[in-house]
């Protein structure tokens, strides 16, 4: 029973785990056949995979998409904090109190509270903000990574010409660097803007993330 209570609980977040280390692998194994198939196109010499997972073109890939991703969630936790749309199971009711709004002192004694809560001070200071806070910490690491690996990329190109290589400060300041940042911040923040509309409308059966089927399509927040 505990066994399969522990799969039944915890479903959810191990199937994301195994969907990112299997896509985390094909895009390693694909990225160095690529790499390897444009070293060929130019003459270069291939690259092991070991070599190739230490190349600043896979943690240029890789931390690029991971900062899109903690950008989209640090900044939709945030602002869904002041912000509403009418309708959407995204979004708290304007129209109405939310338990997410109710002063925290009320709970601090609750069964069950958190010690940051029931301690107050600074801690419950840092703790009511900390989901973002992870998130935003997620997001500059993972901007410094993709900075890091995209400046070793690059310079791999320009001494290939013959020009000197840059610093990661230098390759800060290039278009490149922002056209690879910007081309997937758009795209996560697009996804949100769909969710938090198309959910107004339309419905999943039994997700939480959908309002109930028979909603009708004024309800705002997920709960019918």
């Amino acid at each position: 029973m505990k066994k399969r209570s522990f799969w039944r609980d915890n479903g959810l977040a191990l199937a994301m785990l195994v969907c990112f280390l299997l896509f985390v692998m094909g895009q390693t194994l694909t990225g160095w056949h690529d790499n390897n198939n444009e070293a060929l196109l130019h003459h270069d010499a291939t690259l092991s995979l070991g070599e190739y997972l230490l190349s600043g073109a896979f943690y240029e890939g890789l931390f690029e998409n991971w900062e899109s991703e903690f950008l989209q969630m640090g900044a939709y936790i945030v602002l869904t904090v002041f912000l509403f749309q009418k309708g959407s199971s995204e979004s708290k009711d304007p129209d109405k109190s939310n338990a997410v709004d109710e002063p925290i002192d009320k709970h601090r004694d609750d069964k069950g509270a958190p010690r940051p809560v029931k301690a107050g001070g600074w801690k419950l200071a840092i703790y009511k903000h900390s989901l973002s806070i992870a998130f935003f910490a997620a997001f500059f690491l993972s901007f410094t990574g993709h900075l890091i690996g995209g400046a070793k990329a690059y310079s791999d190109e320009l001494k290939d010409y013959g020009h000197a290589p840059v610093s990661a400060l230098e390759y800060l300041t290039t278009a490149r660097f922002w056209f690879e940042s910007l081309q997937n911040w758009q795209s996560e923040f697009l996804a949100m803007f769909c969710i938090v509309v198309a959910s107004i409308y339309l419905r999943e059966h039994g997700s939480p993330e959908s309002k109930p089927v028979w909603a009708p399509h004024s309800e705002t927040g997920e709960e019918g």
